[in-house]
Order: C-alpha cells, then sequence, then structure tokens
C-alpha cells in the first residue's frame, strides 16, 4: 500500500523578506523557506531537533504551500526506523540557517521515501542569499548566530560582527528563532543536543539528498562509515575537525562535508553507487564527479587530499605566488585629512553664505545650530590635548540636521566652509552615520565643473569617511558607490594639482578596502573591513583601473599624485578576481607598463627622487602589469 508525501512549506520571514529584499539584496526572496514532510498524518521537521506535530499544528502554523512529493511504498514502522536514525545526526545544536537546517532534513526525508527531491527554488536560496553583497556581508553574523554551546537558542545578533543594521538584524532575529523555536509545544520528540560544530557536516541517508548535496557544492567530501567499524571511530575526529577548518574562509558555502553511514537509510545504495564496499572510505567529488577515493585510516593523507580539492576547486591567486616586498609593505590603513582650519573664520564664512541665500529654511535654528553647537564641539572635540569623549545625542543631532538642510538649499559655490568642517565631524562614528545621506547626496550633483574650493573640501570629506564606518555603505550601496566613483574619476584629470592629490588619496582609500578584504579572503579569515567576495564588481574595477592608469600618463607635477595612484593601482589589481579574464588585457591595451616605466625615466618631466616610490612603481610595472 502507498502512502501520500507532502511538502509543507512556510515563511520563517512572515512577509518580511518579500518586502524587505529589494533594499537590501537589489532583487525579491519571496520569503525565508521553512518546510516540514508530512506523511502517515505527522508533520515531521527539524529545528530544535526532528520534531513531530499534527499536520499544520505546529508552531508555524498553516502552511503557504503544500506541494505533492508523491508517494512512498515503505510502510510506517520502516520511516520510524529511519527517524531513530536520524535523531543522532539532526540534533538542536548541528542547526544552521544556511548550511544545515530544515530543508536539509526534509530532502533527505523526501530522497528517503520517495528517491525524489524538494524544490530547487527552496534548495537554493541559501546559495542565491549569498551570492548578493548583502548575503555575503552578513554571513560573519549569521555563522556567529548558530555557533553555540550545545542545548542553547540562537544569541542576539552579536555586537562584535560588522553591523547589518537594525531592520536586517531584527529579521535575522526573528527568522532565527522561529526556525529554531517551538521543542517544548510539539508532540512527539525532539533531539537532545550533542558537543558538535554546528553546520558543519551534512548528513546524506540516500542517493536523492546524496545528488542534491553535489549539486549545491562545487566541491564535495564524503565519509562513507558505519556504527559498527571501529577505525572510522578513530579517524572521524580528524574528518570533523578538516569539515570545521576548511568550511570557512574561501571555501564557505561551497565546500560540503559528508557522512554516508552505510547502516542508515538507504546509506548503502549511495556506497554502491561508487563502489564503496569497505568503512571508512574517503570520496572527493568536484563538479560532482568522484576525482579520488582514499580508503582506510590515514589521517595525514586525508588532510593532503582535502587540501588538493580545495585546490582544484578554488585555487589560489596567481598572485600570492609573486615576491612583491614593496607592494607588501604597503599600509591599508585610510589616509586622513585632519588639519583644523581656523574655525571663527569658517563659522563667519558659512553664516554669511546662509544669510545670503534667501531659499535657505530656518536659517535661525540652523545657525544656533551651528553657533551654540556644532563649532563648540569642534573647538573642544580638536582643541591641542583634548581627550576624546562620547559625543552627545544633541551635538549629532544638531549636525544631522544642519548638514542635511544646507547641502539641499545651498548653492555648490557655498558648500565648501561646510564641507571643511564636516570632514573633522565625519570621524566621529555617530555623526559619520546620520551625515551619510547628505554625503551621498553631494557626491550624486557634484562634477568637475564645481567650484574648486568645493571639490577640494569634499574630496577630502569623502577620503575621511572612507576612514570610518561609513566605508562599508559608501562602497557596497550601488548609489553612493556610483556617486562616489563619479567624483573620483573626474578629479583624478582636474587641472589643478591640489585637487588631483586629493583625488589620488580618495582612490588610495577605496583601493586599500578592496585589498583589505581580498588580503583577508586569501588568507581564509571573516571580512570585518574590506570588500567582501559578494561585493567584487568587474565593471567598476575596469572603470577604476582605466581612470587611475589614465591619470598616472598625465600626471607631471606631484610626486604624491604618483605614489598614491600607484599604491591605488596595486591595490585595485592584487588578487583581483578579474585579473586574468579582464585586466590584464585592459592593462595591455592602457600601456600601464610603459607608463609607470616611463615615471622612471631620467629624462621625463616628472623625476621621482624618493627611493621608497621608485621601487614601488618598478614593482607594479614588473610584476602587475604584465600576463606573465
Amino acid at each position: 500500500m502507498s502512502h501520500p508525501v507532502k511538502l509543507y512549506v512556510y515563511d520563517l520571514s512572515n512577509g518580511l523578506a518579500r518586502t524587505m529584499s529589494p533594499q537590501f539584496l537589489g532583487r525579491q526572496i519571496d520569503g525565508i523557506w521553512h518546510t516540514s514532510v508530512v506523511v502517515f498524518n505527522r508533520e515531521i521537521f527539524y529545528g530544535m531537533g526532528i520534531q513531530i506535530a499534527a499536520p499544520g499544528q505546529s508552531h508555524h502554523g498553516q502552511p503557504l504551500q503544500i506541494l505533492d512529493m508523491g508517494e512512498t511504498a515503505l510502510d510506517e514502522e520502516v520511516f520510524e526506523e529511519y527517524l531513530a536514525e536520524m535523531r543522532e545526526h539532526y540534533t538542536a545544536d548541528k542547526y544552521h540557517l544556511l548550511d544545515f537546517n530544515c530543508n536539509s532534513f526534509t530532502s533527505d526525508c523526501v530522497g528517503f521515501l520517495t528517491g525524489g527531491s524538494i524544490p530547487s527554488w527552496i534548495k537554493d536560496l541559501p546559495s542565491d542569499f549569498l551570492s548578493t553583497p548583502f548575503g555575503a556581508a552578513l554571513r560573519p553574523t549569521i555563522d556567529s548566530m548558530f555557533r553555540r554551546p550545545a542545548g542553547l537558542t540562537p544569541p542576539a545578533v552579536p555586537g562584535q560582527q560588522p553591523s547589518p543594521g537594525p531592520a536586517a538584524s531584527s529579521l535575522l532575529q526573528a527568522v532565527a528563532d522561529r526556525a529554531t523555536a517551538g521543542a517544548a509545544q510539539e508532540s512527539g520528540y525532539s533531539t537532545p543536543s550533542t558537543s558538535t560544530v554546528a553546520g558543519a557536516i551534512h548528513v546524506s541517508t540516500n542517493p536523492a539528498s546524496f545528488r542534491s548535496l553535489l549539486e549545491a557544492h562545487r566541491a564535495v567530501v564524503a565519509m562513507f562509515t558505519s556504527a559498527t567499524c571501529g577505525p572510522c571511530r578513530m579517524i572521524e575526529p580528524v574528518f570533523e575537525d578538516l569539515a570545521h577548518a576548511k568550511s570557512r574562509g574561501r571555501g564557505a558555502g561551497k565546500v560540503a562535508f559528508a557522512k554516508v553511514d552505510l547502516g542508515v537509510g538507504m546509506g548503502e545504495a549511495v556506497a554502491r553507487q561508487y563502489g564503496v564496499s569497505a568503512t571508512p572510505t574517503f570520496g572527493f567529488f568536484l563538479d560532482g564527479k568522484r576525482i579520488h577515493e582514499l580508503k582506510g585510516v590515514n589521517a595525514p593523507e586525508l588532510r593532503t587530499q582535502v587540501d588538493l580539492l580545495l585546490y582544484q576547486a578554488f585555487p589560489p591567486h596567481p598572485h600570492t605566488s609573486l615576491d612583491i616586498p614593496s607592494i607588501s609593505s604597503l599600509s591599508t590603513e585610510p589616509i586622513l585629512f585632519t588639519q583644523v582650519p581656523a574655525l571663527d573664520t569658517v563659522h563667519d564664512k558659512l553664516v554669511s553664505f546662509i544669510d545670503s541665500t534667501p531659499s535657505v529654511q530656518n536659517s535661525t535654528v540652523l545657525k544656533d545650530d551651528l553657533t551654540q553647537t556644532m563649532f563648540p564641539w569642534l573647538k573642544q572635540r580638536y582643541a591641542e590635548k583634548s581627550k576624546a569623549t562620547a559625543t552627545s545625542p544633541k551635538v549629532v543631532a544638531a549636525f544631522g540636521r544642519t548638514v542635511t538642510a544646507l547641502v539641499a538649499e545651498l548653492p555648490a559655490a557655498s558648500l565648501f566652509p561646510l564641507l571643511d568642517v564636516w570632514r573633522l565631524a565625519i570621524l566621529e562614528p555617530t555623526i559619520a552615520q546620520v551625515t551619510l545621506a547628505p554625503l551621498v547626496q553631494v557626491l550624486g550633483s557634484t562634477d568637475a565643473s564645481s567650484p574648486r574650493a568645493t571639490l577640494l573640501t569634499l574630496l577630502r570629506l569623502t577620503t575621511n569617511g572612507l576612514g570610518t564606518s561609513l566605508s562599508r555603505s559608501l562602497l557596497s550601496d550601488d548609489r553612493a558607490r556610483a556617486a562616489l566613483t563619479g567624483v573620483l574619476v573626474q578629479t583624478l584629470l582636474h587641472p589643478d594639482r591640489l585637487v588631483r592629490v586629493a583625488a589620488a588619496s580618495l582612490g588610495f582609500n577605496v583601493g586599500a578596502w578592496v585589498q583589505k578584504g581580498r588580503i583577508a579572503r586569501a588568507r581564509g579569515d571573516d571580512v570585518v573591513n574590506g570588500l567582501r567576495e559578494g561585493e567584487e564588481d568587474g565593471e567598476w574595477e575596469v572603470e577604476l583601473v582605466s581612470a587611475v592608469a589614465e591619470a598616472l600618463a598625465n600626471e607631471e607635477e606631484s610626486e604624491d599624485a604618483v605614489h598614491r595612484l600607484t599604491a591605488t593601482l596595486a591595490f585595485l589589481i592584487r588578487l583581483s578576481p578579474f585579473y586574468q579574464d579582464q585586466l590584464v588585457t585592459l592593462l595591455g591595451v592602457l600601456q600601464v607598463q610603459e607608463t609607470l616605466k616611463g615615471k622612471l625615466a631620467e629624462d621625463g618631466q616628472l623625476r621621482l627622487k624618493k627611493k621608497e616610490i621608485r621601487g614601488l612603481v618598478a614593482e607594479v610595472a614588473q610584476q602587475l602589469c604584465t600576463s606573465t
């Protein structure tokens, strides 16, 4: 007798994903899908262990969709035995929102019951999410939420990770709570926690679930094991340690480690597909195909083969083997413009501009903010031997209110006094946050035809902004990055030397942010400060490299500008994922190597005198601007 198998589909975000995803991800995601299997008049799902409820009576409420998964010829007793075996694998502490979740369990169950698989639009949601810049940025936060001691519910979004913002934090917390809630409410069984690494090892009990795993990950390491295998227990800790270590960094979300127990479910059928009859046996899969097999207990060889698989799947960048001491020694610390102007003079100039602009609304309030709050704070903050203290909410509010109003109402030629003091204020994180929107606004409305004083102070302000917590917002948000890039590209070629030096400084900070992220990823570290993998953009990089190369070719006055431009070029090229496919050809077409070598010529119009600058220019020309 056959029995129907249904898939209940819920949205853990309660509709918020559909509403908020265009803002955060740049495209719509209809839901954060939770699924459960309904068979034998029971709803079975995974959260705080394997849980069972009457259909539609779990804490998730009524499903949004009910999908037909076919029928099973297995009887209820066989399925009960399967669930009993699964409980030691699907424990509460192994749950991970992205890597090992309710959908991992239902895919396994459906594969066991029917030989089929759950829909790809459910299975592929984590990879779709992580493919976006915002998803990649949240990966460390999500990981830390699910690295927890056994038996504990997910903690609040941790403060030590880069902040995803209040709205995103609330959504994340709500999803995590719903995903792992309700253990006490359900009838049947929930699985006690064991001390394991959350989300590091997948479990495959049938050919369908193993096939899904291969389709979802470029690299897979599978351990074929059995409960009665003594050697398996000896090598298992090594396998688990490798799974934990290699599933992070550049392998996060791309490599999977799986256990296939020949005595659980249809594990033996999976083994037969690959001719595995003895345990332990390790299979190494690349793009769905087995490329190597290792039998027995050999920990050093297991480590070697895992590293070899990852090398083949994710080869290191060719730049990692270069001997580039000058480039490697470049500091990625941001350039900051911290010189304090004559504040009284700047104040009087700004007030006079407000008075001469009749269209400025609430001018009395704005001038009071300037006179009574903002400038006194600046004088105190930047006084000699002044100790930094927390900025009061009154000061933060005054800056946010006044900067926003004046950017909108003052003409471009009258903005430079405001930009000059804003340059100092933006170094205070709380002020930086409340003035992000007006900064993007003024960048978007400025071009090379703007007055020199406005361009110079805006470039210095934005350069300082990239030395603060605003870096990710300015270089990840499409609108902000486009506005910043537009100003940078135009001012790199400005006729005024000081404007070009300021633009080169801004370019340096952009490049340093890019380079920080790439170095962290190359080391396998979480990217706290710097461009994340999902934020890389080949077209943007080509635009920047082209602009910097042209600026270098034209620069005949300033050694400082050449130094900063060359460093920027090095940061943009080194470890770039687009180096081989796009940048090598571009660098050749633009004759960048010849340009740099020309800067070293003794008879050139600009003779580089400093040894460290000449060494950097030569190294970038020889090592980064060639395909060999």
